[in-house]
């Protein structure tokens, strides 16, 4: 059972996911690709002690109390190179940026910043697995599943505006 909990932010409503003992979902509610890696039944969840806890992470976020990512069981669901993508959007600090190319490199992926760009589109844990923090070659605020006005406001609450 795919347990779900939805949550309010500034940015609108966000809607999780987790199995077992992981987060396995976030995206904003109605964003592209939501629930698209989740196969089998959900139910909504508050009293999910992993759900809340993610809660309290994100609501730290929108204060910009830079909660780290790594403090909770993430289990994103996907090809093993989507997961590998995954994990390297993890290595992206708060307040930075890169690009697909950057991130292709650091793979040993050169000229695979397409297929780079693929894998952070169908990133299942948005804002805890910062894909918003990818930009394009030349620093373009590319596509962005939750949307570009929302990929802005995320760099600039990371960035202290």
């Amino acid at each position: 059972m795919i347990e779900t909990l939805s949550h309010q932010t500034p940015l609108g409503e966000i809607v999780l996911a987790a199995q077992e003992d992981a987060l396995i979902g976030l995206w904003f509610r109605g964003q592209k690709y939501e629930f698209a890696t989740l196969k089998g039944e959900r139910a909504e969840n508050p009293d999910s002690a992993l759900l809340r806890e993610a809660v309290r992470w994100v609501d730290a976020y929108f204060e910009g109390r830079r909660p780290d990512p790594r403090a909770l069981s993430l289990r994103p669901l996907g090809t093993p190179f989507r997961e590998k993508v995954w994990e390297q959007l993890l290595n992206i600090p708060y307040g930075a940026t890169t690009t697909y190319g950057a991130l292709a490199h650091a793979l040993n992926m050169p000229g695979g910043a397409q297929a780079v760009g693929g894998a952070v589109g169908h990133n299942p844990i948005s804002i805890i697995i910062p894909c918003h923090r990818v930009l394009g070659t030349n620093g373009s605020l590319t596509g962005y599943a939750g949307g570009i006005e929302r990929k802005q406001a995320l760099l600039r609450l990371e960035q202290g505006g």
